[in-house]
């Protein structure tokens, strides 16, 4: 009996796992021969949120040169290095012909998008799509001919079996399991049922005959109930919001021009609704950093280290690790300490010490005291020059506007000041601070979840909109398309006028009232609402245990959870959907990634745990297959059977002939 692993999603995570099995297969399983189940319903590399069948005008937020799925020697793991390429040196190969093409030929569009790629530029999703599938094809081709890969294009919808046993899993429409060895959850993001405050907007809505849409991925929402010239109040003005504002305009006909200064001007189709868009900072996310890193980089991390946490976690008590008490101070230590090394380095006549001396009292004050505080006023004698993570995070924090028309003139500087900070090396303590950022993300994963405050603050300092939409956000207000409601903008259902309602105190006495409300944010990672009934089953059988909603999990290896912390020795999930979220599953070469380390030590427990069922004669693989008409289609049925391989032209351009497609 061939031992056998179920991965259920062929995402972005599934695939980084994929590839850390065939990197660490030979040292740590051995000879024996695997199978291995894929199951999703998507096309395996880009998964669901990935896919190709979105539109082209729905960007990645990252420089294609920053993105990857490819380890490198800064990558802190057990298992070996395999190098690839990047996204733009991928684009860069396909467009030199060394490089073979994706698994799925590109349409012409798409093609050209390839071809015109800057390592500075933005991919579309449908680009990154074709990556992503490239790279799932290449791992798929380093496992040797002794790894058969069976592709299950089903949901699966149920997980059985004791810690010792045979694990099953249950496919949608299947009524016969898969059985295996192991099982690892990569679900990627999913969607989540309404909480109650969204059931009561939505209930509203359908009382007075309103449009509520609830949050959603922006290229699965249906726009239509948007009509031309309507006032329509957005909640969110995040990277969810920037979508659905392309979708509306450029996506409705609308166009771009350089105006005589340089700045865009928008013009018009005519199908645009008009956005009145309202968030708790009242801002948008900062935008990308526009250039590269040259020099020295910070020395980290420096404060928030591995040990650290360790300690905290060792020595946390009952109540575990406090965000604000704990970690909090530590974090606003280690991205000063990333600024500052940034500045003192590079503009030493804007500080009045040595760094040494700096560098050495700094690394003594205790985290946020008058002592920090004073010695950073001493030596940087120009606030403009130190960091304040408060302004950052809440820039119009307490200010008060006579009238909209204020308020949107303010909003249109703030955009312009932050896209000129952000695209100017002069300033390049800020992208060390975002190198910061991802350093404590980093070490913070060792924890587990830290939490929506964290989130929310890495996501609006790091993981903002590329500057080409902010200037067309910009555009959009100067045309009245956009309209800023302002900081801690609150909305409301009022039953008296049955409309919605949205009003910020930062123009006192101004509301809007609007018949669609539009939830401009992703749906929260929580997995006892998940629309899934995979985790929603895990967590009501208690099979797992969640907190705030997410699968439990070592952040170690990925391990669930179960009934008082235990592991469950058969049983790993990694992703969003777990309290090891943190970085995605794809992420900026050379930054030791954390998604990187765990997608390597989980494919280690996983490969041992499979030599051990191989090494006892006791695996459970090949007793389930599903057929089907041919490579890519969904499945026709599933039953019993020995596993049959591939012939040579059903295989992909990068994948051996060992592949079962179902």
């Amino acid at each position: 009996m061939t031992p056998a692993l179920v991965v259920v999603g062929a995402g972005p995570r599934g695939t980084g796992v994929l590839e850390r099995i065939a990197a660490n297969l030979a040292e740590v399983y051995g000879e024996h021969p695997l199978d291995v189940h894929l199951v999703d319903p998507h096309p395996p590399g880009g998964g669901r949120i990935w896919r190709r069948d979105q539109s082209p005008l729905l960007w990645m937020n990252s420089h294609a040169e920053d993105v990857t799925l490819f380890t490198d020697d800064t990558v802190e793991m057990a298992g070996p290095v395999t190098p690839g390429p990047d996204l733009a040196a991928w684009a860069a190969g396909y467009r030199e012909g060394t490089l073979p093409p994706p698994a799925v030929t590109p349409d012409p569009e798409l093609d050209r998008e390839i071809r015109g790629l800057a390592p500075a530029g933005f991919a579309s999703r449908r680009l990154q799509s074709a990556y992503l599938g490239w790279v799932h094809a290449r791992a798929r081709a380093a496992l040797p001919p002794r790894v058969t890969v069976h592709e299950h294009r089903r949901a699966a919808v149920r997980v059985e079996g004791g810690p010792d046993g045979a694990q099953r899993v249950w496919l949608e429409g299947s009524d016969t399991p898969l059985t295996a060895d192991a099982v690892l959850l990569t679900l990627g993001h999913l969607d989540t049922g309404p909480d109650a405050g969204q059931r009561e907007l939505t209930a509203f809505a359908a009382r007075h005959g309103l449009a509520h849409l609830p949050p959603a991925y922006t290229a699965d929402s249906d726009l239509d109930a948007l009509a031309p010239g309507e006032p329509v109040l957005v909640r969110g003005l995040g990277l969810a919001f920037i979508d659905l504002m392309v979708l509306v305009t450029e996506g409705r006909g609308g166009r771009w021009t350089a105006g005589g200064d340089g700045r865009l001007v928008y013009h018009p189709s005519g199908d645009e609704p008009v956005l009145y868009a309202g968030s708790r900072r009242g801002v948008p996310y900062r935008s990308k950093i526009g250039y590269g890193w040259e020099g020295e980089p910070p020395p980290l991390p420096r404060f928030l280290t591995a040990e650290v946490v360790d300690t905290l976690r060792a020595t946390a008590g009952a109540g575990g690790v406090d965000f604000a008490r704990d970690l909090w101070p530590l974090i606003d230590k280690e991205l000063g300490w990333a600024h500052y090394h940034r500045l003192f380095t590079t503009r030493p006549g804007a500080t009045r010490v040595a760094w040494a001396d700096f560098a050495e009292k700094y690394a003594a004050a205790a985290p946020l005291s008058e002592e920090l505080r004073t010695l950073v006023a001493t030596a940087v004698p120009d606030p403009a020059d130190r960091l304040d993570l408060t302004a950052l995070d809440r820039p119009l924090a307490g200010t008060v506007h006579p009238g909209p028309a204020a308020l949107q003139a303010a909003l249109r500087r703030h955009i312009a000041a932050d896209l000129d900070r952000r695209h100017d090396p002069a300033h390049s303590p800020d992208l060390a601070v975002f190198l910061g950022l991802l350093s404590v993300y980093g070490q913070l994963l060792r924890l587990g979840d830290s939490g929506q405050r964290w989130h929310g603050f890495f996501s609006h300092l790091a993981s903002g909109p590329p500057g080409p939409r902010l200037r067309q956000l910009a555009a959009l207000s100067e045309a009245g398309i956009v309209h800023f409601l302002g900081p801690g903008t609150e909305f409301t259902a009022d039953e008296e006028t049955g409309l919605f309602r949205a009003a910020s105190p930062a123009v006192p006495g101004h509301h809007v009232e609007a018949r669609v409300l539009v939830e401009a944010r992703l749906p929260d990672a929580v997995a006892v609402r998940s629309t899934d009934p995979l985790p929603r089953a895990l967590l009501r059988d208690g099979a797992a245990t969640g907190a705030d909603g997410l699968l439990s999990v070592d952040p170690a290896d990925g391990r669930l959870l179960g009934p008082g912390g235990t592991p469950h020795p058969r049983r790993f999930a990694l992703g969003p959907h777990t309290g090891a979220r943190g970085a995605g599953a794809f992420t900026r070469p050379r930054t030791n990634s954390s998604s990187f380390r765990q997608n390597d030590a989980t494919a280690r427990a996983l490969l041992t745990l499979l030599r051990g069922a191989g090494e006892r004669g006791g695996g459970r693989g090949g007793t389930a297959r599903t057929e089907s008409g041919g490579p890519g289609t969904a499945d026709a049925d599933c039953r019993p059977g020995p596993s049959r391989r591939s012939s040579p032209a059903a295989a992909s351009p990068l994948s051996p002939p060992r592949t079962v497609p179902s």
